[in-house]
């Protein structure tokens, strides 16, 4: 095993990665994808290595009484390694947007300007539990130009750790600096703290993980923020919707990865639509043993119902529950999206356009859905290949970040002694 980082400050380790990074933007795209595939090679070879370190990740978990979401975002397995090995592979396989060329154009004193897509640097990465977010991030990042800065929670801290060994030991192999990926070792929190901190050598910061995680970032960071968002999406099933799109869409959003932040954790109900296909709807809830808590008709129509709570509205419930709430036009569906909704992904099922159309125009979120799943709000899914986070804010980079999001700009000017 490689030796850990907890010999080195925080503040030394950023300084490596910026060093790392400007060896690393001279580095051709052909470099960059085959550093990315040796790094899918070398941890497939090592699985077995990465899953016992994740046995003591979980056998910890255990110990001090994790949920089960929780286990289930920290568990890894010989399929899920292969998966984010693919996902290395995949974005290997997508264009690298450092050097292009987005604008140009010629003054009238004959100066050309050009405006071209640069890596933003040093990429700072706080997470929780998840260690596929240390590969992917390191992916992405990597791809992109980027040097990065891995804090990752201490839930997962010897998966993480085995998962950075086995990436330097990979880049050992390729023309990155190994230093291009560094990894924050302690568990203390002053650590992270530092992180916050230091904006001449870290240029963003990345929160991803709950709600409280992200708004400590934002709140402390003296670093520009790139905030992801948690995930209370909705499913309004509106009064024109397709019974067979209905519960399909809703099941899938609701139970294909109920831990996850595109995930539903709200139904909105039209009550026409209930009136008409209620049984429907609740043989659904019982086969998928989904506990339900809702606004007083919902309680009045589906047995076993448990009154919502102010709390139930907001709540990202990351298991098999769902809260509903029965509404009588798009506009109350909309208006309770507005209240509760984290700006993450929203859904309508409806066969009205002018329903469909007032939904997409009025909700702000940052991705909407008509007659689809919320769970394509996945940078893998969309064809990214990995996503760093899900960005839920308006400047800069907003849904799914792939390799376009952790870019900036630079204007490269070339004259002929023009003078001003």
């Amino acid at each position: 095993m490689l030796q850990t980082n907890e010999k080195y400050s925080v503040e030394e380790q950023a300084i490596s990665a910026k060093k790392a990074a400007k060896k690393l933007s001279l580095l051709t795209t052909e470099q960059k994808n085959d550093a990315l595939l040796t790094i899918a090679s070398t941890l497939e070879n090592n699985t077995e290595y990465i899953l016992k370190a994740n046995e003591v990740d979980l056998k910890n978990g255990k110990e001090k009484g994790f949920d089960e979401a929780l286990m289930d975002r920290l568990a890894l397995s010989a399929e899920r390694v292969k998966e984010f090995a693919n996902g290395l592979r995949e974005v290997a396989e997508l264009d690298d947007p450092t050097g292009d060329i987005l604008l140009s154009w010629t003054l009238d004193n004959g100066l050309d300007v050009k405006q071209v897509r640069v890596p933003l640097g040093v990429i700072g990465m706080i997470y929780e539990a998840r260690p596929n977010v240390t590969v992917d991030a390191t992916g992405l990042a990597l791809k992109s130009g980027n040097a990065i800065v891995l804090k990752g929670g201490s839930s997962a801290i010897s998966s993480n750790q085995a998962i950075v060994d086995i990436i330097h030991k990979a880049l050992d192999k390729t023309p990155i600096p190994k230093e291009a990926v560094q990894f924050i070792s302690s568990t203390d929190r002053a650590a992270t703290q530092e992180l916050f901190t230091m904006k001449e050598h870290i240029d963003v910061l990345i929160p991803r993980g709950g709600a409280s995680l992200i708004q400590a970032v934002v709140n402390n960071a003296t670093v520009p923020v790139l905030e992801t968002g948690v995930g209370n999406c909705h499913i309004y099933i509106d009064e024109q919707a397709d019974v067979k799109k209905a519960i399909p869409i809703l099941i899938n959003a609701k139970t294909d990865r109920p831990a996850v932040c595109n995930a539903a954790e709200t139904v909105l109900v039209h009550k026409n639509w209930l009136d008409s296909h209620k049984e429907e709807l609740i043989q659904a809830f019982n086969d998928h043993n989904i506990e339900v808590y809702g606004d007083k008709a919902t309680v009045g129509e589906i047995p076993g119902a448990k009154p919502a709570a102010e709390k139930d509205w907001a709540e990202e419930y990351l298991r098999l529950a769902i809260a509903m709430k029965v509404v009588e036009s798009v506009d109350e569906a909309i208006d309770h999206i507005e209240t509760y909704g984290t700006k993450h992904s929203e859904a309508i099922i409806s066969e009205d356009e002018q329903a469909v159309s007032r939904f997409m125009s009025l909700v702000d979120a940052a991705a909407l859905y008509h007659n689809a799943s919320t769970r394509f709000t996945d940078g893998g899914a969309l064809g990214f290949g990995a996503e760093i986070g899900i960005s839920t804010q308006k400047l800069h980079a907003r849904g799914p970040m792939g390799l376009p999001a952790l870019t900036t700009i630079k204007y490269i000017m070339s004259g002929n002694g023009q003078t001003r």
